[in-house]
């Protein structure tokens, strides 16, 4: 069967097509949507058995994928990550929302959401009104990867027909907003006051840290 392709204005995007892809998303939904990175596959982190489909598709087992969350703002930040410094809540509320990704530690909510031990949890709020307008309508976050492909010139797709030819099998739904960026979000581990670069992608760090 073959993945739905619904197209949503990204400066715009009309609630009625945000609904109708959230609805999905609650029955199980693997969805592609756009951020401010790249486009990025996701699923209701309430669905166990979408996640366990999810960590299929990506080719990794449940209890060792580095999975994260996106949420709406910094508001659901105690409910899914602990030990938040006030240093690290200020350089997040200047990052965010924006083309980052950081490294928590994990509430203790995050493993019976997960079915699994995870000590740590990565927070994205991306500066893109889809998917933060599916999570708000939605209730809560969802869990957010990065598509891939083989390729070590250009390692994500950024074009809808490429997406489709790639993922139209094995996924639920496509957002096509247009095309996205090829350089992924860049990390940053805030386990530590140090808060180190785990990876350097879009974002320019200098001016944060």
């Amino acid at each position: 069967m073959s993945a739905i392709v619904v197209e949503i204005n990204p400066k715009n995007p009309p609630e009625r097509k945000i609904l109708q892809v959230v609805e999905m998303i609650k029955e199980g939904a693997i969805v592609v949507y756009p951020t401010d990175t790249v486009y990025g596959l996701g699923c209701d982190i309430f669905h166990p058995k979408a996640i366990q489909r999810l960590c299929r598709i990506k080719g990794v087992e449940p209890s060792k994928a580095n999975l994260s969350f996106i949420c709406y703002d910094l508001s659901d930040l105690s409910l899914y990550a602990k030990n938040i410094s006030n240093s690290l809540f200020k350089l997040m509320k200047r990052a965010l929302p924006g083309p980052y990704t950081f490294i928590l530690e994990a509430s203790s909510e995050v493993p019976k959401i997960l079915h699994y031990k995870k000590k740590q949890i990565g927070i994205r709020i991306p500066d893109h009104k889809v998917p933060r307008e599916i999570v708000r309508l939605l209730g809560n976050p969802i869990i957010t990867t990065s598509l891939k492909r083989d390729d070590e010139i250009a390692e994500y797709p950024t074009e809808i027909s490429e997406i489709v030819d790639l993922y139209g099998k094995i996924v639920d739904v496509i957002i096509d907003s247009g095309s996205c960026g090829n350089t992924p979000s860049t990390i940053i581990d805030g386990t530590t006051d140090n808060f180190e670069v785990v990876r350097y992608g879009a974002g320019k760090v200098e001016e944060l840290l």
